[in-house]
């Protein structure tokens, strides 16, 4: 079973102003059978605050992959990407890049994207957007990739 938390960055819905659709809409995808959430969070679109909490799921928490969404685009306050980068003893640039090229083909905004995806510890981190249609489209692009990706970083062939 693989281990995922979910992270939540956002500053209406860490102060109630909105719902938490995006981190409901990863939860909804992932397969039962294969992803055990055992992490729910949000915080806010502070760059100390995500990096804490990506510590503490990869290095306390026994996590295999963290799943953010949020924060990854152009505006002042995004500032996922920078957090990630922050933590990551190693960077994973395939997994996003599949994710705005593949996006390219539906909206030309998904280029916009500074998502990014590294590893600390034996976690992966993977930065989605913020958007539940757009959680929804990368999903579906890598989740096919998700449980290789641990069994490698477990220890597994390729």
């Amino acid at each position: 079973m693989i281990k995922v938390a979910i992270l939540t960055v956002s500053d209406s819905c860490a102060h109630g102003k909105r719902e938490d659709v995006s981190g409901q809409t990863i939860r909804e995808i992932l397969p039962k059978e294969k992803f055990e959430i055992n992490e729910m969070k949000i915080t806010s679109d502070d760059q100390k605050s995500i990096a804490d909490e990506l510590r503490h799921y990869s290095d306390k928490a026994d996590i295999d992959i963290v799943l953010t969404t949020g924060g990854t685009g152009l505006g002042p306050r995004d500032v996922t990407p920078e957090a990630t980068a922050s933590v990551c003893e190693r960077t994973v640039p395939g997994l996003c890049e599949i994710l705005r090229t593949e996006g390219f083909k539906r909206s030309p905004y998904a280029i916009l994207s500074r998502s990014m995806a590294g590893i600390r510890n034996s976690t992966l981190i993977v930065n989605l957007p913020g958007s539940p249609r757009a959680v929804r489209e990368c999903l579906e692009i890598i989740l096919v990739i998700l449980p290789h990706a641990v069994e490698m970083m477990r220890g597994g062939g390729h």
